[in-house]
């Protein structure tokens, strides 16, 4: 079987086990954290209790946890590396990629195609060759090579940045094979607009992973993502404010119950810290952990008419056929 690429270094695909498709460590700004460094408080704490968290979640019995953080995110490998040295027996999968809502990052607003005009040239867009650098050679000298790529798109759908970046990690994909994973706002719908892009790049559904499905009761609109081919993340147990505990399972269940297992995978969306939420409202989310699905999830998901073999299709092998292709 195939090696897919960790934090640690390769690890053959039928090693992965249980895994968690859509999991943080830290999601942070930055440059306020760079110019307000008593937000973050102490490094060394802030390392012990991700260990302590994913350690915990290693006990559990999850082998594996797909980290999409990337540019916008906060991204910086050396400290995640400091983390997976000391939970030898989870395997942290990193990304490569964008994330926003609207516009490109400054950074890029004077390259690439934005100066196409200006210059009357095509300019390649700097994007996919980074992209492309980080799943082949490796992460900002550190060694670690991205085994997969992000991108998103939210409410404002498919804004001229938005497109630029989901178009760049098309592009991305189609040089080097690596699977996609997209954070989408399927209130709005928009994994028809990731559908409708994704095909005009020539990027087969079953390679893309659609973020969040989970958010959504609308099961007919699911089904025809998924019966499109796409793999639907129900990747936010645990984030109960604008629906429930309940909604959130109830749809796994009648996927399930639809004959859609084999294109679920589920995750919390967690982070051992994320400096985007007030600290206060997060005591607003106490499910919202590494542990609530094994703790709660699935025992909902059990009772009401999901078997072992369907569970173990969306932790297990789902995930190991979306990053190897096969």
């Amino acid at each position: 079987m195939s090696t897919i690429q960790t934090i640690r270094g390769p690890v053959d695909a039928a090693e992965l086990g249980r895994t968690y498709v859509h999991e943080h460590i830290f999601v942070l700004t930055p440059d306020v954290q760079q110019n307000y460094p008593d937000e973050w408080g102490d490094e060394e704490q802030r390392i012990a209790d991700a260990v302590a968290k994913l350690t915990a979640l290693s006990e559990s019995g999850v082998r594996t946890i797909i980290d999409p953080t990337v540019v916008g995110l906060g991204r910086y490998i050396p400290r995640i590396q400091r983390v997976a040295e000391q939970v030898p027996d989870l395997n942290i999968i990193v990304a490569t990629g964008c994330y926003t809502y609207k516009d490109v990052p400054l950074f890029f607003h004077h390259r690439g195609p934005a100066l196409n005009e200006a210059l009357g040239v095509e300019m390649p867009d700097p994007m996919v060759a980074m992209f492309v650098g980080d799943l082949t050679e490796g992460i900002a000298g550190t060694g670690v090579r991205a085994a997969l790529l992000k991108c998103a798109i939210d409410e404002p759908g498919m804004t001229p940045g938005v497109e630029r970046i989901m178009r760049a990690v098309a592009q991305a994909h189609l040089i080097t094979g690596a699977p996609i994973t997209v954070h989408t706002h399927p209130e709005t719908h928009q994994g028809l607009a990731v559908q409708r892009l994704m095909a005009e790049e020539g990027v087969d559904p079953a390679r893309v992973v659609l973020g969040h499905s989970g958010d959504s009761e609308d099961a007919d609109h699911l089904s025809t993502l998924a019966e499109a081919g796409f793999w639907l993340g129900m990747d936010r147990f645990g984030i109960n404010l604008a629906t429930t505990f309940e909604a959130r399972a109830d749809i796994v269940v009648e996927m399930c119950r639809r004959g859609f297992a084999e294109r679920m995978m589920l995750a919390h969306d967690a982070a051992c810290y994320i400096d985007w939420i007030d600290p206060d409202v997060l005591a607003f989310l106490p499910d919202w952990n590494y542990l609530h699905i094994e703790h709660d999830v699935l025992p909902y998901l059990r009772a009401h008419g999901v078997s072992d073999e369907q569970i173990t299709t969306m932790l297990v092998d789902n995930p190991r056929r979306y990053l190897t292709g096969v």
